[in-house]
């Protein structure tokens, strides 16, 4: 089997600038680096919680439509908070929820200090395995 790199047109500026692909398949496996709450069209952040955890989700299921994938492939999700105790982690879990209601792929949530940007909430990354939803 060949690693296939996945890097959607509208995200090819950050492979060159950054090295660093959106996706990696390999087989059936296809692993999505972290994807923010960043709008495409503004290149912003969106304000609080709920709308950077739509944004977030929106990229990982756009990476996996990229790789021949779905929402529903996912088997894993590892997100990273800047706050795990606020109110801003049931927010999150109710976005998460909208996408994946049923079926829930496995989760750990990790708790840090800082992510890319400031005004950033939580990053979301995934593995899945096509065909499997």
């Amino acid at each position: 089997m060949k690693r296939q790199l996945i890097n959607p047109p509208h995200t090819r500026a950050l492979y060159d600038q950054l090295h660093f692909s959106q996706a990696v398949r390999v087989g059936d496996l296809i692993w999505v680096s972290g994807q923010v709450g960043i709008d495409p069209d503004t290149l912003r952040p969106a304000v609080g919680m709920a709308a950077q955890a739509r944004l977030a989700f929106d990229g990982v299921r756009n990476v996996l439509e990229a790789a021949g994938a779905g929402l529903a492939d996912t088997v894993e999700l590892t997100t990273f908070h800047i706050d795990l105790r606020g109110a801003g982690i049931a927010e999150f879990t109710q976005v998460k929820d909208e996408c994946f209601p049923d079926r829930y792929p496995a989760w750990t949530a990790v708790g840090v200090t800082q992510l890319a940007r400031p005004e950033l909430l939580v990053e979301v990354r995934a593995v899945a395995m096509a065909g499997s939803g």
